[in-house]
């Protein structure tokens, strides 16, 4: 309550991208602080949760962190003492890039939602990929299950994407437990025509091959898709899991079917929709292939719904927030009973 009293008098008055910089660092220093102990047994704490085999080893949870928070890999130990059970950091793209124009975030609290046009703003997979080896050389990075979500430049051509993908993949995939290929989003052009098989193919064999090479291991593969495409089309994506052999499916990314000007909605809106989405990939897949649903998940019974549709884990972004960094904990928590 305290949180969204400070939200809506104080939060909601700022600029969203600097108070999401802002949020992240601050985060970051938390987690790397002596107080970084006593967040985890307090807010942080997840329950007596038996822990969940997926990505070939334990996550201590259900609700993990989706991309597009932590862009740079700064904050994963605080948002990891905040109670979430797995961070995906991202979108990473091979080279740094500052993304688009400002302004390209918004918030619609009407809505419980979030709208951004950032176009991929990160500092490059190389200075990325230092900064996990560094984390993963202490215990308490070793600990921590992440992800990396990861993308194209936006000057690269759609034909010469794999190579984007194929850098990406061996800079990253020796430090995290995932890999997911985000070809959904709605803010670099030309991206979501990579939703195809014919495009997927050897996007998915140059990370692949990259991933696995570079770690010396089978680096878990997945794919984010957008949530706008057709119920056929999304079974189209399933196939696609299958017949290329990935380990699974993110769904969903952020939707552009809205009336603003530009970008795309996370939050509240898309709930509906991501689930029907993951019922769909559902039905299309067989149980070993993992999905992770998001869109829209703010509450317990979200949780639940979401998991009734046939999600294995979940993430959140817009929710937190506008929760607050209560939230990740408390879904924890409430699904410590639960487990895959």
């Amino acid at each position: 309550m305290l949180y969204r009293f400070l939200f809506d008098t104080v939060i909601s008055s700022t600029d969203p991208e600097a108070a999401h910089s802002g949020s992240i660092e601050a985060i970051g220093l938390a987690g790397r602080s002596p107080l970084a102990p006593l967040m985890r047994s307090t807010i942080g704490w997840r329950g007596r949760a038996k822990e969940t085999a997926v990505f070939r080893r334990s996550i201590p949870g259900l609700v993990g962190l989706a991309a597009g928070m932590d862009k740079n890999a700064t904050a994963v130990e605080g948002l990891d003492a905040m109670g979430f059970a797995f961070v995906e950091i991202g979108t990473v793209t091979p080279e740094p890039q500052p993304g688009n124009e400002q302004p390209r975030m918004w918030r619609h609290p009407e809505e419980r939602a979030l709208r951004n046009a950032m176009g991929f703003n990160n500092e490059g997979s190389k200075v990325i990929g230092e900064r996990l080896k560094e984390l993963r050389r202490t215990k308490r990075g070793r600990s921590i299950v992440i992800g990396a979500n990861i993308g194209k430049n936006k000057c690269t051509p759609e034909e010469e994407a794999a190579g984007d993908y194929r850098i990406a993949a061996s800079r990253l995939a020796p430090y995290v437990d995932y890999l997911v290929i985000n070809v959904s989003s709605p803010n670099t052009p030309g991206l979501r025509n990579l939703q195809t098989a014919e495009a997927l193919a050897p996007i998915i064999k140059a990370t692949r091959d990259a991933a696995d090479e570079a770690s010396g291991r089978h680096v878990p593969l997945l794919i984010k898709i957008a949530p706008d495409m057709s119920f056929d089309d999304v079974r189209a994506m399933g196939q696609i899991v299958i017949d290329e052999d990935l380990d699974g499916i993110v769904a969903t990314n952020t939707t552009i079917e809205h009336e603003y000007e530009r970008g795309g909605v996370s939050g509240q809106p898309l709930a509906e929709r991501s689930l029907e989405v993951v019922r769909t990939l559902r039905d299309a897949l067989p149980l070993d292939k993992i999905i992770i649903g998001v869109g829209g998940i703010t509450s317990i019974d979200d949780a639940h719904a979401m998991l009734g549709a046939g999600a294995d884990l979940l993430q959140v972004y817009s929710s937190f927030v506008y929760e607050g960094p209560c939230l990740p904990g408390k879904l924890n928590r409430a699904l410590s009973h639960l487990s895959v």
